[in-house]
């Protein structure tokens, strides 16, 4: 499906003039408190914006240096008095970048391997396969992790193993509930499908617990959020018409997603950038949208009682907010299922809806700015004295297990629906 042809950054041209400069965005800013220059912070990527749709700025290397320092978060559209909404203006600007100069070398390769799920699974099986032979094993107690010994990378960095068997490979397409009760479309995601399986293990315990019909599309694909970021919206629209075919293809109340950024993707960011892009998408991402719902919000509203669940072995959990549920209001909910888990102690940080640094590519392209942004976050969870910090968002888990190893620090990294699902997991 053809997309309307017009400069992005046109489409954001009103947006632009809401900006007054007030500067409310630099206390909130989680790339000012890294790089602390002007450029990093929102007003400053406006005014940019500005320059870029005159045209009367160069567009080198600086500029997309510029405009990388975001990781999109959305704490200065929470904050702005005047409601200025720089995650769009700032995906409109890399998109009109990325027209004008082309994609980078990195998110061309980006954009390759998520354009195909088989491609990413032979992927994946490579590095299952081969990872032990180029990174360094992190002892059992760990959390079986591996540790890059390149310089390129960094020696310091921990990631998480990759799965010898994707999620995706170890359900049927439909698990049959009970008659009468929701019928719930499961929208995987990457990081759960092929690094934190054991994530969608829980998520899927919990609904069949619940009586749901849990129905896990073959054919889904990546979301797309990757390509966003480094404005590749072909890649990102492709992405979009074929996970729509997939999850439209079953009759269902609900499109549930164990992933902050997934979930992002579908309720806000579909119908918010590729849908005002293609207008003849516009209406079936708007549905999709209404019927996204996150894990643990589905649960709270269906009524779990995590004492049925995830009662267990007693210890404290502290809680971080993923930014992609923070901005849609989903804070509360994760936090009354902890608090009514027997044995679990939720124990608040400082700054729980502060951003944890990962940002996608932000990651990539900054990680040492990406992991001062961290240190906060890090010290934050060492603070509360916690077991465990639970989070609903695996990239969040895989940036916070990397900080807290860094800072020589126990404290366990999970998934908020891990906790719920305890004692159906055996554990």
């Amino acid at each position: 499906m053809a997309e309307q042809t017009t400069d992005p950054l046109q489409r954001v041209e009103e947006q632009l003039k809401k900006c007054v400069k007030c500067g409310a965005c630099r206390a909130n800013c989680p790339a000012f408190t890294a790089f602390q220059r002007e450029p990093a912070v929102a007003r400053g990527k406006i005014a940019l914006a500005q320059h870029l749709l005159k045209d009367d700025i160069d567009l080198d290397d600086q500029t997309y240096l510029a405009m990388s320092k975001c990781l999109l978060c959305g704490s200065c559209v929470e904050k702005c008095p005047n409601e200025v909404p720089t995650d769009e203006i700032v995906i409109a600007a890399r998109e009109a970048l990325a027209q004008r100069r082309g994609l980078t070398t990195f998110h061309k390769a980006v954009g390759q391997v998520i354009q195909s799920r088989t491609r990413m699974k032979l992927g994946a099986k490579a590095a299952a396969l081969l990872g032990p032979l180029f990174f360094k094993k992190v002892p059992e107690t760990s959390g079986l992790r591996l540790r890059f010994p390149l310089p390129f990378v960094g020696s310091k960095r921990y990631i998480p193993a990759i799965a010898k068997t994707p999620l995706l490979d170890r359900y049927p397409e439909v698990i049959e509930g009970q008659s009468g009760k929701p019928r719930i479309v499961f929208f995987v995601g990457c990081m759960t499908n092929f690094v934190y399986p054991r994530v969608g293990v829980a998520a899927i315990k919990l609904f069949q617990h619940l009586g749901c019909t849990v129905i896990i599309p073959k054919d889904q694909q990546c979301c797309g959020l990757p390509g966003m970021s480094g404005g590749d919206l072909d890649t990102v629209r492709q992405l979009a018409e074929q996970n729509l075919a997939a999850l439209e293809r079953y009759e269902a109340d609900y499109v549930m997603s164990a992933c902050a950024t997934c979930g992002g993707a579908l309720h806000r960011l579909y119908p918010l950038v590729i849908g005002k892009r293609n207008p003849g998408l516009k209406e079936r991402l708007e549905r999709l949208a209404r019927k996204t719902v996150d894990a643990a919000q589905l649960l709270h509203q269906l009524g779990l009682q995590p004492a049925e669940t995830g009662a267990g072995a007693s210890g404290s959990v502290t809680y971080h907010d993923p930014c992609h549920l923070r901005t849609r209001k989903l804070t509360s909910q994760p936090r009354e299922l902890i608090r009514a888990t027997p044995g679990l102690e939720l124990v608040e940080m400082e700054g729980a809806d502060r951003c944890c640094g990962l940002g996608g590519t932000f990651n990539v392209y900054h990680y040492g700015s990406s992991m001062t942004i961290n240190d906060v976050k890090s010290e934050a969870i060492i603070a509360t004295g916690a077991d465990a910090v639970a989070t609903g968002c695996p990239g969040c888990m895989m940036q916070l297990d990397d900080g807290l190893k860094q800072h020589g620090s126990t404290v366990e990294v999970v998934h908020t629906v891990e906790l719920l699902a305890r004692q159906l997991l055996g554990e």
